[in-house]
């Protein structure tokens, strides 16, 4: 099974909620197993159980069980999730519950899924529920507070009347309980048999539009992007790429350190690779040149100074390797820089 990942933004916003709440940064960034640099990227990917380890030591810090609940209600998917921002600019509620199963995943992974979307509709005895699907969800609650919290005060902002009518949770009654009741603000069952919120029938066509048509179409290629990078990284030679993408500048790119660094042993790695019509030559130097063109032309990279990002000692070995990609120098696709 492939490890499970959260969106550093999804972190991130955790860190800076349970800050506000009187946490330690440094202290809940040590218990998590995460450094601050993690977290510059907010699409970048983390380890979903250093999620839970982060909403575990808020918890603590904060003094507050009720932490993941809070969460949810507090701060929009939008502050730390192109998700958020994706749904805010779909025309209707239906739109935005579509882009939210296209690419929920992008703001974290759950397990049990089967490749399907965590939510979906189901009508039960003629009303529309939204489930959660995830397997085990008792084993972390806090999961399904932080959602349900989320997608019920988020819309409550700007839609003119209540849109969640009831909600069942699987996990029994908290010591909080009353904070239930006050957030949701409608019916709430504990030690369901499923984890889902009953909704108003109309909310389908009810209008959303918090941000531009253009906006909506600008950030679903940048998911679809970031979906594909996802994807990718299910795959052996999306991992090896992964763990070479840092060592590029080091020179340190041997297939043994990477192999050890997968938990493979070298004719593994390559039998894996193999199977998927790559070898690890291939694997490095494709991801050399992808980053060699990126530095050259988004940014102000000199050669030289590409050429050791990549992991070339001397320039003029990195101008023939990069000849040999594009049948190009170097200087041939930096941007012109302006005078002055």
């Amino acid at each position: 099974m492939s490890t499970l990942t959260t969106s550093a933004g999804l972190a991130a916003g955790l860190i800076a909620f349970a800050v506000r709440q009187g946490a330690d940064r440094t202290a809940l960034l040590a218990r998590a197993g995460l450094r601050p640099a993690d977290l510059d990227d907010p699409d970048a990917r983390l380890p979903f159980a250093s999620y839970i380890a982060l909403m575990r030591a808020a918890q603590d810090l904060c003094g507050d069980p009720a932490l993941g609940l809070h969460f949810g209600e507090a701060v929009d998917l939008a502050e730390m999730s192109i998700v958020g921002l994706i749904m805010n600019a779909s025309a209707t509620m239906g739109d935005a519950f579509a882009q939210m199963q296209r690419f929920g995943r992008l703001t974290l992974e759950t397990e049990g899924l089967s490749d399907g979307p965590r939510f979906e509709i189901v009508v039960r005895d003629g009303r529309p529920w939204m489930v959660d699907n995830r397997a085990d969800p008792d084993a972390f609650p806090e999961l399904t507070e932080g959602a349900f919290a989320r997608l019920v005060c988020g819309p409550r902002r700007f839609l003119p009347e209540p849109h969640v009518l009831e909600v069942q949770v699987s996990h029994p009654a908290p010591a909080y309980r009353a904070e239930y009741d006050r957030i949701f603000q409608c019916p709430v069952t504990f030690s369901a048999g499923w984890n889902a919120m009953r909704l108003d029938p109309r909310i389908a066509t009810w209008p959303v539009a918090l941000q531009p048509r253009y906006v909506f179409g600008v950030l679903t290629q940048k998911a679809d992007d970031l979906l594909q990078a996802l994807e990718d990284q299910k795959t052996v030679r999306g991992r090896v790429e992964a763990v070479l993408l840092p060592l590029l500048h080091t020179g340190e790119v041997s297939a043994d350190a990477v192999a050890r660094t997968l938990g493979f042993s070298r004719q593994t790695l390559f039998r894996k690779l193999k199977a998927e019509d790559a070898t690890y030559e291939q694997t490095l130097d494709a991801l050399r040149h992808r980053m060699a063109l990126r530095y050259l032309t988004a940014s102000k990279v000199s050669v030289n100074e590409t050429a050791y990002l990549v992991g070339f000692s001397e320039p003029a070995a990195f101008s023939r390797a990069f000849k040999r990609w594009t049948g190009k120098s170097p200087r041939d696709v930096q941007p012109a820089r302006a005078a002055g």
